[in-house]
C-alpha cells in the first residue's frame, strides 16, 4: 500500500529546491539565453536538485497551501536575485558598446540578436558574446551555481520574510552598470573626442575643407583603432568585474539570511 504522506514528503523536499535553480536559470547569464532550450534547463535543475536534496533537511510545508505559495514565491526571489546579479555585467558591457557605436557612427548598425532582443548595436553585440566566452572561461558559470548551491545552508528552505535591505543592496549592484560601462568605454570615448575636437579645429580654419566627407571614416577608423587596443585588457576588466559581483551577490545573500536567523 501507497504511503501518500511519504510520497508528499519526497516530492516536497525535491520541489523547493528545484524552485530555487528554476529561477536561477531564468534570469542567469548563458543559462537563461533563448538558445539554451527548455528541456536542457529543465534537465540540468533535476539533475542538481536529485544531487542536494538528500544532504538537505526536510520541509514539512505542505504544498497546495498558502504558506507552499508564499514558500514558492520566496525560492523563486532568490533564484532570480543570483542571476539578475550577474546578469549586471552584461548589461554593463552592452552599455559600453552602445555608446562606442554611438560615438563612432554605427549607432544605425543594429542586427538580430537573440541575446538582448531584436535592435542589438554591432559593437553591443561584440562586447556581449566576447563576456559571456570569459564568462565560460574564466568558471564563473560553475562559481555561479556553486553560489545558489551554497545558499540552502545561508538561506534554508523556510516560510520566513526576506529582508527588504536585499533590493537596497541590489540597486548598489546596478549602480555598476554606469560607472563600470563608462570606464569600458572612456578610453574610446576620449579618443573620438579628440578627433571631432581636431575635425572641429579644422572645418574652422579651412571652411571649404569638407569635414563630412572625412569625419566618418576617420571616427570609424578611430574607434576601431580604440577597440583594438582595448580587447587585451577586456579579460582583466571582466575578471575583476566578475569578483566585484560575486562580492556584491555574497552582501545580497547575507542581507537575506540576517532575516531569518
Amino acid at each position: 500500500m501507497l504511503d501518500l504522506t511519504a510520497i508528499q514528503d519526497a516530492i516536497g523536499s525535491h520541489f523547493w529546491p528545484l524552485a530555487r535553480l528554476l529561477g536561477l536559470f531564468v534570469s542567469a547569464p548563458l543559462l537563461s539565453e533563448k538558445m539554451v532550450a527548455n528541456k536542457v534547463k529543465i534537465g540540468l535543475a533535476v539533475l542538481i536538485t536529485l544531487l542536494i536534496a538528500p544532504g538537505m533537511e526536510p520541509v514539512t510545508t505542505p504544498l497546495v497551501s498558502v504558506a507552499g505559495l508564499w514558500l514558492i514565491m520566496v525560492q523563486l526571489i532568490i533564484g532570480i536575485t543570483v542571476g539578475m546579479t550577474l546578469q549586471f555585467a552584461f548589461s554593463t558591457v552592452r552599455f559600453a558598446g552602445e555608446v562606442i557605436g554611438l560615438q563612432m557612427g554605427l549607432s544605425f548598425a543594429t542586427f538580430f540578436d537573440p541575446f538582448s532582443g531584436p535592435n542589438s548595436p554591432i559593437i553591443s553585440r561584440l562586447f556581449n558574446v566576447l563576456l559571456l566566452l570569459l564568462f565560460v572561461s574564466l568558471d564563473a558559470h560553475l562559481l555561479m551555481i556553486d553560489v545558489l548551491v551554497d545558499t540552502f545552508q545561508l538561506l534554508p528552505i523556510s516560510p520566513l520574510p526576506l529582508n527588504g535591505e536585499i533590493f537596497l543592496a541590489l540597486a548598489r549592484a546596478a549602480g555598476l552598470l554606469f560607472s563600470c560601462g563608462l570606464m569600458l568605454a572612456l578610453p574610446a570615448i576620449t579618443l573620438l573626442l579628440l578627433l571631432n575636437i581636431t575635425l572641429g579645429v579644422l572645418n574652422r580654419l579651412s571652411p571649404q575643407f569638407s569635414v563630412f566627407i572625412i569625419g566618418f571614416p576617420l571616427t570609424l577608423g578611430g574607434g576601431l583603432l580604440a577597440l583594438i587596443l582595448a580587447m587585451p585588457l577586456l579579460a582583466t576588466f571582466a575578471e575583476e568585474l566578475f569578483s566585484t559581483l560575486f562580492q556584491y551577490l555574497s552582501t545580497i545573500l547575507a542581507a537575506m539570511g540576517s532575516q531569518q536567523t
